[in-house]
């Protein structure tokens, strides 16, 4: 048994050593996706660029929009004349904001009453939107707080040195610096290893069913069980190097730092890994050409990455979709991930996220296994 099993591994690493592309494809696409959502998926919105119309043209309007471009989160590009000019700007370039105060600004400010300022948004990025909205949210509010203060000490010395004042001190906890490649990293490693492995696993059994070289081998000897053993070993062997290898370039590359057990991953990897090999294995058991593997695999890997937490939040995604995310591989293995990397935790608080890989692993191999027996025969 074991040697009819050695023989169809050996057989398909031979297959991977002739297939050049294959080599490639294991090798180059995952250090590129890794780079690639490394520097570009984040949550930062920086070098926003905006429209100013000033009607005030006194010093404090001037002192305001002076935060917007030291804070680096925005860039003045346009300065605007009269009202009219807001909506084409809006409207017809790539500036998505624009700032407008108001004539009689200062005056208000001088004798102590509410000063608007007005922000006109683009809402198609709505996220980018309320992103930056924070963010003008927090300058303007900065802002009052000084003018108050620095008017109440020329007014009042005495009362402005004994007034009471809340200063809020952050401490974010494992990603001081609030990177979010330090969030993202982690994260496509799993999203590159089930992309991989449910591909490969799905695309090899369907090549070898289209164009006929299964049934040489079913008239071999060999028995169902071997040949699955023998298909799906290589695969996982394969999708593992690839979790070394991306693992390796995102923590010295990125400099994500990884505080946990490697043993905890590593079990987290495995069975992770199995549960793609049997999604895979699944696949190529509903599908008869490529291009069915193609659209099957596609069919799933999209909604399990917009529903694995990758992204969007979990917590945001209405009640009836947050109980089909608990069929989400992808949704477990982010939390043993981003749990091992940033939070060092072990199995006392990953053991739910193991227990469910292995629950849906157990059940996927199952009826995987019972359908390409089928299929088989």
């Amino acid at each position: 048994m074991l040697g009819r099993i050695w023989r169809i591994i050996v057989k398909e690493f031979i297959q991977l050593r002739r297939d050049k592309y294959a080599r490639f494809r294991l090798l180059a696409p995952p250090i590129i996706q890794m780079l690639i959502y490394g520097y570009a998926a984040t949550f930062e919105v920086l070098h926003v660029p905006i429209a100013v119309l000033d009607l005030d043209h006194s010093q404090e309007s001037r002192d305001l929009l002076s935060r917007f471009t030291f804070t680096g989160r925005f860039n003045v590009t346009e300065i605007l004349r009269e009202d009219p000019d807001i909506p084409n700007t809006i409207g017809r370039s790539s500036i998505p904001m624009a700032i407008k105060i108001e004539p009689g600004f200062s005056e208000l400010l001088r004798k102590g009453q509410t000063a608007h300022l007005q922000v006109i948004l683009d809402g198609t990025n709505s996220n980018t939107a309320l992103i930056a909205l924070g963010y003008v949210t927090q300058i303007a509010t900065t802002f009052g707080q000084d003018y108050a203060r620095e008017r109440l000490g020329s007014l009042m010395p005495a009362m402005a040195a004994t007034m009471p004042q809340i200063e809020i001190e952050q401490r974010p906890w494992y990603n001081p610096d609030l990177n979010s490649q330090w969030f993202f990293v982690p994260g496509v490693i799993g999203s590159i290893t089930i992309v991989l492995v449910v591909n490969l696993t799905a695309f090899a059994i369907v090549r070898e069913r289209e164009i006929g070289t299964l049934e040489q081998v079913m008239v071999t000897p060999i028995r169902p069980v071997e040949l699955i053993l023998g298909k799906t070993v290589p695969f996982f062997l394969v999708g593992l190097a690839d979790v070394i290898l991306v693992f390796v370039v995102g923590s010295l590359w990125f400099r994500v730092p990884f505080r946990g057990n490697p043993l905890v991953l590593a079990l987290g990897t495995v069975l992770f890994l199995f549960n793609t090999l049997s999604v895979g294995l699944l696949i190529s058991t509903l599908c008869s050409t490529q291009q069915q593997a193609f659209a099957s695999a596609f069919f799933f890997l999209n909604p399990a990455f917009i529903l694995s937490g990758f992204a969007f939040p979990i917590s945001s995604m209405p009640r009836a979709m947050q109980w089909i995310t608990s069929l989400d591989p992808l949704r477990y293995f982010l939390v043993i991930l981003r749990g091992t990397f940033l939070k060092g935790v072990g199995l006392d608080i990953l053991w739910p996220q193991m227990a469910a890989l292995a629950c849906l692993t157990t059940v996927l191999l199952t009826i995987g296994v019972l359908r390409f027996r089928k299929s088989l025969d």
